[in-house]
């Protein structure tokens, strides 16, 4: 039997790119099933990755520039324009500008990371003729509510006495009042669409602060500060706009920038594989497959929530197809990825090991972990080839006690 293995992995944050992923494992499979054919699809959910992939899925181009980073620090970010399409389009991943990669581990403090870079980054893209912007969430390293990219843009968001408030999650506290005046102008005459977790909320049980800050740096105190903070932008936008946005899907994405896209920027928000998959090749090439193949960095009880490896799942299962997921680590709930479309996962992980050092081994793990996974995968075809073999041995009952001939049968004279 001729195998096709479809590879359609996310990226390994702070690691591996969702290409390089694709390829540690097709390599691994590769050892171990050498006739098989494998098709490699590296997918993007909005975070790191996005831009470069739709550039490079309709042949645009990219464009670099220099930005505030998220702890204030200057950063070399890039956005690009699609090619192929009549309408001027700007693709821009906030993690370009605002990542996790980009705080040092020392200084992950939630409280106090912006998100004015992206807002510097779409200011350029409005000036290199943008007609249209896509932005991409996920992979953030800020939980300011799109404050700071509000600023940047020309937003003024004030406190009590009618002075701006700084840069940070925690400022947000101190939010009186949100003057629009100012904005630059040029987003009212542009089409603003942003790709984002659709599970993802502002506040409430499952808010932005309480499921993502933690991963952030953030303390519990701090999280609890945050989610407070929140709260409190969300009564001035509702104040401000009339829009509640505390609830709205999406609107906890990135750290709450999805909140200000949507209410302060007037941008609409989709989820993000109704964007990404307009311009991947998932679809098709699951349609090739026997197999699939997906990773990502933590498999747990997020994953479920809007995460690549679920979405590959349910795509697959929608065509029967069995999928083998593997992941930097295996967190709490992980089992909920069952019910999702996931048939099987593992860890690339063997023994134990400080993080730094299973970041920078991840492609080695991968390839070992993807080999192991393709020797179950021959076991397997071979217990199958084996239940096929004797079914052809087996003598039917028919066979084995035929039937009499009728002359057989006469009595006897």
């Amino acid at each position: 039997m001729s195998l096709t293995i479809l590879i359609a992995p996310s990226g390994f944050k702070e690691s591996l790119g969702a290409p390089e992923v694709a390829d540690r494992i097709a390599q691994g499979v590769a050892r171990v099933l050498p006739e098989a054919r494998i098709l490699k699809a590296p997918m993007v959910d909005g975070g790191e990755g996005f831009t470069e992939a739709l550039v490079d899925a309709t042949g645009g181009t990219l464009h670099r520039r220099r930005v505030t980073g998220p702890v204030g620090a200057p950063v070399d970010a890039f956005f690009g324009f699609l090619g192929g399409r009549e309408q001027r389009t700007a693709v821009i991943e906030m993690a370009a500008a605002a990542g996790l990669r980009l705080v040092p581990r020392e200084a992950r403090d939630p409280t106090r990371t912006t998100s004015t870079g992206v807002g510097e980054l779409i200011r350029a893209a409005l000036d290199a003729g943008a007609q249209r912007v896509l932005l991409g969430c996920g992979d953030s390293g800020i939980n300011d509510g799109g404050a700071g990219m509000v600023q940047a843009l020309g937003g003024r968001l004030l406190d009590a006495r009618g002075e701006p408030i700084g840069p940070g999650g925690a400022e947000l506290q101190r939010l009186a009042r949100i003057d629009l005046a100012s904005l630059d102008p040029r987003l009212a005459q542009v089409r603003l669409d942003a790709a984002v977790n659709w599970h993802n909320r502002l506040l409430g049980a499952r808010g932005v602060a309480r499921v993502f800050g933690p991963q952030k740096g953030a303390t519990p105190a701090q999280v609890e500060q945050l989610d407070a903070a929140l709260a409190n932008y969300a009564a001035v936008i509702r104040r401000s706009t009339g829009i509640d946005i505390g609830e709205a899907p999406g609107a906890g994405a990135s750290g709450g920038l999805g909140a200000g896209f949507a209410a302060l920027l007037g941008g609409r928000l989709h989820p993000r594989f109704d964007i990404v998959m307009n311009y991947l090749e998932l679809d098709r090439l699951l349609d090739a497959a026997d197999l699939v193949f997906t990773a990502e960095g933590s498999l747990d009880c997020q994953t479920p929530h809007g995460k690549v490896p679920a979405e590959v799942a349910r795509r697959a299962k929608l065509r029967g197809l069995p999928v083998i997921a593997l992941a930097g680590t295996i967190g709490k709930g992980a089992a909920a990825n069952f019910a999702a479309g996931i048939d099987a996962f593992a860890s690339i992980v063997r023994r134990p090991c400080t993080l730094d050092e299973a970041i920078a081994r991840a492609g080695t793990l991968l390839v070992r972990a993807a080999e192991d996974a393709a020797r179950m995968v021959r076991v397997g075809l071979a217990l199958s080839a084996a239940d096929g073999a004797a079914a052809t041995r087996r003598v039917p009952p028919s066979a084995a006690h035929p039937k009499p001939r009728a002359a057989e049968c006469a009595p006897a004279a």
